[in-house]
């Protein structure tokens, strides 16, 4: 029997190898595509600014090359934004959306407490082993010039949040909506109330799980993607 296709999109300043352990838990269950947004992950720079609506256009025109159907997508925090925005841009492209640890809430105070640390001096000082991290993640790109681009994405969103309430209530596609219970970027109350917005959503909280996606326990993720697959409704496992 041929194994449904699952994409995995990677978060902000990140890339598709953070998503490795996820891929091979549920590698049993899919075909599996590693997918690095324009810049990450050394794919090339573009040259206009970096933005949602760039990152989902890149996913679409990649979906479409690759002939990928019976499709579900796995977003890890902005991944799972890109997702959804897929989905309300060209909703045939995609069967299913489970996002996790995704922040929907944009607005100025926001997005200026996200970009507080998206300072590659800051992050040189405080964070080094992170920083170097990043070097070697994106490499042969400039680390720095991603993390300007990001910080230059976040507080375009927190002047225009790229999906408004009207946007997720025409967004059809089934979605399952993951939230860690010690995510401390991301509140519960946006969460729920995404979820709220949705036609087809499921909601789940996944116990001892903090933001980076790293540290998700991907055997707990991959059982409930797989069994999210086989329902009918978005489920949480």
């Amino acid at each position: 029997m041929k194994k449904p296709q699952l994409l995995l999109l990677h978060g902000a300043i990140g890339a598709s190898q953070q998503l490795k352990a996820i891929a091979e838990a549920l590698s049993p269950h899919y075909t599996i595509h590693l997918f690095d947004f324009p810049g990450h992950g050394g794919q090339p720079l573009p040259e206009e600014p970096f933005s949602i609506a760039l990152f989902a256009e890149a996913v679409a025109n990649h979906i479409r090359s690759q002939q990928l159907k019976d499709l579900t997508i796995f977003g890890a925090s902005m991944g799972g934004y890109v997702a959804l925005h897929l989905a309300a841009a060209h909703p045939s492209l995609v069967d299913r959306i489970i996002t996790l640890g995704t922040k929907f809430h944009w607005d100025p105070a926001t997005a200026e407490k996200e970009t507080e640390m998206l300072n590659p001096e800051t992050m040189l000082a405080k964070v080094p082993a992170f920083a170097k991290a990043l070097e070697k993640m994106h490499a042969p790109n400039d680390w720095k010039i991603i993390v300007k681009k990001t910080a230059e994405m976040m507080l375009a969103m927190g002047t225009h949040n790229p999906l408004q309430p009207d946007d997720y209530k025409n967004i059809s596609t089934p979605t399952l909506i993951l939230l860690g219970d010690r995510d401390r970027m991301v509140s519960f109350e946006e969460t729920l109330q995404t979820y709220k917005l949705l036609p087809d959503a499921g909601l789940g909280v996944l116990p001892h799980t903090q933001h980076p996606v790293e540290l998700v326990n991907a055997q707990l993720l991959a059982y409930i993607i797989s069994a999210n697959q086989s329902s009918k409704k978005p489920i949480a496992g």
